[in-house]
């Protein structure tokens, strides 16, 4: 049934106009967004579909563009409003990080490499370069492996720390089998990483693993 055909009070952009946009459910905010559905599902069953898909909303808003295309209900506007919505939470935090102190806001940090690394179906290896005052002063992808394995070459990371003039830096990368969990190569690269780092005074704060909505970090678990 289309939602034009429910009660008012159980519409979903009703409910948001007159009790709030908490009250509603990750699908209900996304059909808001998509607007309309497509034939013989309203949005808010074609918002639940992308949902199951992706594996719930951090899958979702870390979903590339690649993927949304392949999602069967996602037109060319569809897709585009969808696209814009996931790049706007993306941009908003990075812009948080950008003006406050990534060890005063760990989980603005886990948010954002959840957004940037979920949803990635290939091994990605990133590092966020920080300031003196431990404020992101860039992101970037370094370097793509397979499903189960990344080459990451520690010159290369000093190299773009030095350029990037950074005081310290985040390691993160993902987990595409879903378990986050650091293997003994994890840790063998990230004490590398360090020592290398720590020969241009730059220092190594955390290395986060992101699998799905879950992320593990290095720091916390005493393996820096």
């Amino acid at each position: 049934m289309a939602i034009s055909h429910w009660p008012a009070a159980e519409r979903p952009r009703e409910r948001l106009i007159t009790l709030g946009a908490k009250v509603l459910s990750d699908a209900e905010l996304i059909a808001l967004m998509l607007g309309t559905g497509i034939k013989g599902k309203s949005a808010v069953e074609l918002a639940r579909d992308l949902l199951a898909g992706f594996g719930g909303l951090a899958g979702l808003l870390s979903a590339d563009h690649a993927a949304l295309r392949k999602f069967k209900g996602l037109g060319n506007a569809k897709l585009a409003q969808l696209a814009a919505v996931l790049e706007l939470s993306r941009r908003s935090l990075s812009e948080e990080l950008r003006t406050r102190s990534a060890l005063t806001s760990p989980q603005s940090v886990r948010d954002y490499l959840r957004l940037a690394l979920g949803g990635r179906e290939h091994e990605v290896f990133m590092a966020l370069f920080l300031d003196a005052q431990h404020r992101v002063l860039s992101s970037e992808e370094l370097f793509r492996g397979t499903l189960t394995q990344t080459s990451v070459y520690p010159r290369e990371i000093v190299k773009a720390a030095l350029k990037a003039n950074a005081a310290a830096v985040i390691f993160a990368h993902n987990h595409p089998s879903g378990v986050a969990e650091p293997s003994q190569a994890d840790e063998l690269l990230t004490r590398q990483l360090k020592e290398a780092l720590s020969m241009v005074d730059v220092k190594v704060l955390d290395h986060f693993i992101v699998a799905g909505r879950a992320t593990l970090s290095f720091a916390e678990r005493g393996l820096l």
